[in-house]
């Protein structure tokens, strides 16, 4: 039993990807390789500020993408995954606990990552052929109704189950659900915000320091 002394087999893990499970932020990474920086950077600056929801962020700033499928998934492959992402999977799972991934990103390179684990995925997707961006788990019913992925959402199913929620995040795209989580490990502008807001949480390095707070 780890350090919060959780009963994992009645808790649901949600994982982050963007500087969580990878250990930068792969959409950006994207982006400035694939897109005009100083454009794309005003919309993330805006997105930070809070003048804009993710979803209109995702939207105008995959309209300065350029280039092909396999050239992007190149890209995006550049950057590295946490080397303790599948230890703290594995070692989740075995003890009983729900695992899944919330990202607010492109989500092309999440399934790659995350797919030939089996794990459930709530994500944005690409439609290449198109080109366009598509957000099969925005929530119009939410009051804000705002975010490309509402990260809320499967955190309130499974609270509805009694299950232990735990978010695992960096960024500002985690605000919203770290403030309903019943556990937080937060890094980056995710922990700076928390000590702002006075919501509690955890901070941490990289994913091996989940796993031993979580698994000991």
């Amino acid at each position: 039993m780890g350090r919060l002394g959780l009963d994992l087999t009645r808790t649901a893990v949600f994982l982050d990807f963007d500087g969580t499970i990878s250990v930068e932020d792969v959409g950006m990474h994207v982006l400035e390789r694939a897109a005009p920086h100083d454009e794309w950077w005003a919309l993330h600056e805006q997105f930070e500020r809070g003048e804009i929801e993710s979803r209109e962020c995702l939207v105008d700033q995959w309209a300065l993408v350029r280039g092909d499928e396999a050239g992007l998934r190149s890209i995006a492959a550049e950057v590295a995954i946490d080397e303790g992402f599948e230890p703290l999977v594995e070692g989740l799972r075995a003890a009983g606990a729900r695992v899944a991934v919330v990202s607010d990103g492109f989500g092309f390179y999440v399934r790659e990552v995350c797919e030939p684990l089996g794990l459930q995925m709530f994500t944005n997707a690409v439609d290449f052929a198109s080109g366009e961006l598509e957000f099969p788990h925005e929530d119009r019913c939410c009051p804000c109704s705002s975010c490309g992925v509402c990260k809320q959402a499967p955190i309130k199913d499974a609270r509805y189950e009694g299950l232990t929620t735990v978010l695992v995040g960096d960024g500002a795209s985690d605000r919203k659900a770290a403030a309903l989580a019943d556990v937080v490990f937060a890094k980056g502008s995710l922990a700076r915000w928390c000590r702002m807001a006075g919501v509690a949480s955890i901070e941490f390095d990289g994913l091996a320091d989940v796993h031993d707070v979580l698994l000991g």
